[in-house]
């Protein structure tokens, strides 16, 4: 099993960047998908996470309105859109596959420990 994130990099506040997780050895399909960032110094929290099959997403306060999470089972890839990034942003991302469920839970932050399978994380920089 191997997920796999790309699309970060440096961009100015203001800037929009597209990250991608990639699935490999696994039916994207069922499972949850979810984002989490760690930026330095700071605990790994959990952005956003997305249901398997039935559409129900969630956001942190934080990035509510600002990011936007969606997938393509048949690709079998997530996407992370960003927009108006803030130098708050700024972290390493990282996808991670929830083998405990497959529905989102509304209004709940990704639980780092439902999550078994973990993408390597692609930095992002929001800096001018």
């Amino acid at each position: 099993v191997q997920l796999q994130a790309s699309g970060g990099g440096l961009v100015q506040p203001g800037g929009s960047l597209r990250l991608s997780c990639v699935a490999s050895g696994l039916t994207l399909g069922d499972y949850a998908i979810g984002w989490f960032r760690q930026a330095p110094g700071k605990e790994r929290e959990g952005v956003s996470c997305i249901s398997a099959s039935d559409g129900n997403t969630y956001y942190a306060d934080s990035v509510k309105g600002r990011f936007t999470i969606s997938r393509d089972n048949a690709k079998h890839t997530v996407y992370l859109q960003m927009n108006s990034l803030k130098p708050e942003d700024t972290a390493v991302y990282y996808c991670a596959a929830n083998t405990m469920r497959r529905a989102v839970v509304p209004e709940t932050a990704p639980r780092e420990y439902e999550y078994d399978y973990w993408g390597q994380g692609t930095l992002v920089t929001v800096s001018s």
